[in-house]
Protein backbone atom coordinates (compact mmCIF):
# COMPACT_ATOMS: atom_id res chain seq x y z
CA UNK A 1 0.00 0.00 0.00
CA UNK A 2 0.98 3.60 -0.51
CA UNK A 3 -0.47 6.45 1.51
CA UNK A 4 -0.14 10.08 2.47
CA UNK A 5 -1.97 12.10 5.09
CA UNK A 6 -2.72 15.79 4.91
CA UNK A 7 -2.41 18.64 5.72
CA UNK A 8 1.35 18.74 5.18
CA UNK A 9 3.72 20.51 7.52
CA UNK A 10 7.36 20.41 6.43
CA UNK A 11 8.63 22.01 9.66
CA UNK A 12 7.23 19.41 12.04
CA UNK A 13 5.37 16.13 11.54
CA UNK A 14 1.70 16.71 12.38
CA UNK A 15 -0.05 14.41 14.83
CA UNK A 16 -1.91 12.53 12.07
CA UNK A 17 1.37 11.73 10.31
CA UNK A 18 2.94 10.47 13.53
CA UNK A 19 -0.10 8.28 14.21
CA UNK A 20 -0.02 6.88 10.66
CA UNK A 21 3.65 5.97 11.08
CA UNK A 22 2.97 4.30 14.43
CA UNK A 23 0.12 2.26 12.92
CA UNK A 24 2.16 0.85 10.03
CA UNK A 25 5.24 0.24 12.16
CA UNK A 26 3.16 -1.73 14.71
CA UNK A 27 1.29 -3.75 12.06
CA UNK A 28 4.05 -6.37 11.64
CA UNK A 29 4.16 -5.83 7.89
CA UNK A 30 6.97 -7.20 5.72
CA UNK A 31 8.35 -3.83 4.64
CA UNK A 32 7.62 -0.26 5.74
CA UNK A 33 9.13 2.89 4.24
CA UNK A 34 8.02 6.19 5.80
CA UNK A 35 9.01 9.44 4.14
CA UNK A 36 8.00 13.10 4.11
CA UNK A 37 6.03 12.90 0.84
CA UNK A 38 4.76 9.33 0.80
CA UNK A 39 4.77 6.09 2.68
CA UNK A 40 4.72 2.47 1.59
CA UNK A 41 4.12 -0.81 3.35
CA UNK A 42 3.97 -4.40 2.15
CA UNK A 43 2.56 -7.53 3.66
CA UNK A 44 -0.08 -10.20 3.53
CA UNK A 45 -3.64 -9.18 2.70
CA UNK A 46 -5.05 -9.62 6.21
CA UNK A 47 -2.32 -7.58 7.87
CA UNK A 48 -2.46 -4.84 5.22
CA UNK A 49 -6.25 -4.57 5.44
CA UNK A 50 -6.13 -4.43 9.23
CA UNK A 51 -3.45 -1.74 9.02
CA UNK A 52 -5.51 0.25 6.47
CA UNK A 53 -8.53 0.23 8.79
CA UNK A 54 -6.47 1.43 11.75
CA UNK A 55 -4.59 3.93 9.61
CA UNK A 56 -7.77 5.56 8.32
CA UNK A 57 -9.54 5.65 11.67
CA UNK A 58 -6.64 6.83 13.80
CA UNK A 59 -5.27 9.38 11.31
CA UNK A 60 -8.67 11.01 10.94
CA UNK A 61 -9.09 11.07 14.72
CA UNK A 62 -5.67 12.76 14.96
CA UNK A 63 -6.65 15.57 12.58
CA UNK A 64 -6.00 14.39 9.03
CA UNK A 65 -8.24 16.20 6.57
CA UNK A 66 -7.33 13.98 3.62
CA UNK A 67 -5.79 10.54 3.27
CA UNK A 68 -4.67 9.31 -0.14
CA UNK A 69 -4.40 5.54 -0.30
CA UNK A 70 -3.51 3.03 -2.98
CA UNK A 71 -3.50 -0.73 -2.46
CA UNK A 72 -1.90 -3.03 -5.03
CA UNK A 73 -1.92 -6.81 -5.17
CA UNK A 74 1.53 -8.01 -6.18
CA UNK A 75 2.60 -11.51 -7.12
CA UNK A 76 -0.75 -13.25 -6.67
CA UNK A 77 -3.73 -13.94 -8.89
CA UNK A 78 -6.70 -11.72 -8.20
CA UNK A 79 -9.88 -13.68 -7.46
CA UNK A 80 -12.07 -13.86 -10.54
CA UNK A 81 -9.27 -12.81 -12.89
CA UNK A 82 -9.54 -14.57 -16.21
CA UNK A 83 -13.10 -15.73 -15.56
CA UNK A 84 -15.63 -14.44 -18.04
Amino acid sequence: MEFTTEPFDLDEAPAHAVVAREVVEAAELDAVDVGPFGNTAEGGADRVLTAVDALLRRSLEAGATRISLQVNVVGAAVEGEGER
